[in-house]
C-alpha cells in the first residue's frame, strides 16, 4: 500500500462512525484526508485505479455499514471549505464547505436565494451529489457549474446542463470527486429580509425536527404527490424501533440512534418501515439516506 508524495492524513483500518451524524459503522481499509487539491490529484494518480474510492462529506445523511468500506475513503478537509466571489455574479465554494457557512456568507453579502441552505445539514459537495433541497428550493436552482476530479486526477468543469439534476439525484458518473461548486449570485436583497427568512427556516427546523438527537435528516424521499412522513404516520409507524434505532416521535421520517444502535439496526428499521408502508398504502418509499459499505 505504497502512496508516494502525499501530504495529507493517511490511515489504514480507520474507524469511521464518529464521522457520521448517526454515529454508526465500521472501518475504512484506507482513509485519506488530502491537504489540498494538488495533494488529492497526486493521491488519485498514485492510486491508479488500484483501490475503489468513496468520498464522504459531513456524514449528515449517511449510514456506513458495520463491516466498513472496502478500498479508500476520502474526506475533504478545511482547505476545501473556502468561499469567494468569482466576478460579481458567481460564488465559488469548496466542496467541503458547510451549507450553513455558504448561507451565512450570502447573508453578509446581501445575496438572496441561498436562505434554504441554513436548514440543510451537510456540505455543498454532498448537496450537489443528491440535489439536496428544502423549503421549496433545491441545489439545481442555485448551481451554475461544478469543478470535479476524475479517478485519474484530471480536473474538469461541468456546467449545470451536464450535471443533469433530478429529484435528490444527478446524472454524473459516480466516480467523479466534486472539489468546488460555482453558484449564481446575481440577486440582491435587504440583509434584514434575508436574515428574517433564515431565522424562520431555523425556527421551523428546530420545532419540527429532532435536531438535538443522533439523526441523519430525512430517511426517505417524498414520493411524487405524497409526503413520506404522512405515509409513515398513517401506517402507525411513529416511534417504531429495531434494536437501538427508532423513528422519531417528533418527525417520523427521521431515524434516531437512540441507544447504541448498529448500522444494521438502522438499515433493518428502514426496510421494516418500507415494507409496512407498502402494505398500508401500496407506495414504495425510496431511501434518501445514503447507505454505503460492505453487506
Amino acid at each position: 500500500m505504497n502512496f508516494q508524495g502525499i501530504r495529507g492524513v493517511f490511515k489504514q483500518n480507520y474507524n469511521l462512525k464518529h464521522l457520521t451524524w448517526l454515529k454508526v459503522g465500521g472501518s475504512a481499509d484506507i482513509f485519506f484526508k488530502p491537504e489540498d487539491i494538488e495533494d488529492l490529484k497526486t493521491f488519485l494518480k498514485e492510486n491508479n485505479n488500484r483501490f475503489p474510492i468513496t468520498v464522504i462529506g459531513a456524514g449528515s445523511n449517511l449510514i456506513i455499514r458495520d463491516k466498513g468500506i472496502e478500498g479508500v475513503v476520502i474526506k475533504l478537509g478545511r482547505n476545501f471549505t473556502d468561499i469567494q466571489f468569482v466576478d460579481n455574479n458567481f460564488i465559488a465554494a469548496g466542496a467541503g464547505c458547510l451549507n450553513s457557512s455558504l448561507a451565512k456568507f450570502c447573508l453578509v453579502n446581501a445575496i438572496t436565494g441561498f436562505e434554504f441552505l441554513i436548514g440543510i445539514p451537510g456540505t455543498v459537495g454532498g448537496g450537489v451529489a443528491m440535489n439536496a433541497g428544502s423549503y421549496g428550493c433545491e441545489f439545481k436552482d442555485i448551481v451554475a457549474s461544478v469543478e470535479v476530479l476524475d479517478k485519474e486526477g484530471n480536473l474538469v468543469i461541468l456546467d449545470i446542463d451536464q450535471i443533469g439534476f433530478s429529484y435528490r439525484a444527478n446524472s454524473l458518473p459516480k466516480d467523479l470527486i466534486f472539489t468546488r461548486v460555482f453558484f449564481k449570485a446575481k440577486n440582491k436583497e435587504d440583509i434584514n429580509k434575508i436574515k428574517q427568512k433564515m431565522d424562520e427556516i431555523s425556527a421551523i427546523r428546530s420545532s419540527s425536527q429532532p435536531v438535538s438527537e443522533k439523526t441523519g435528516g430525512s430517511t426517505f424521499a417524498n414520493p411524487e404527490g405524497f409526503r413520506a412522513w404522512e405515509l409513515i404516520d398513517k401506517a402507525g409507524l411513529r416511534k417504531t424501533r429495531v434494536g437501538g434505532a427508532c423513528m422519531s416521535e417528533m418527525h417520523c421520517n427521521f431515524m434516531i440512534n437512540d441507544n447504541n444502535a448498529t448500522a444494521t439496526d438502522m438499515e433493518n428499521l428502514g426496510e421494516l418501515i418500507r415494507q409496512k408502508v407498502k402494505e398500508n398504502s401500496g407506495i414504495e418509499l425510496q431511501w434518501e439516506i445514503k447507505r454505503i459499505g460492505k453487506l
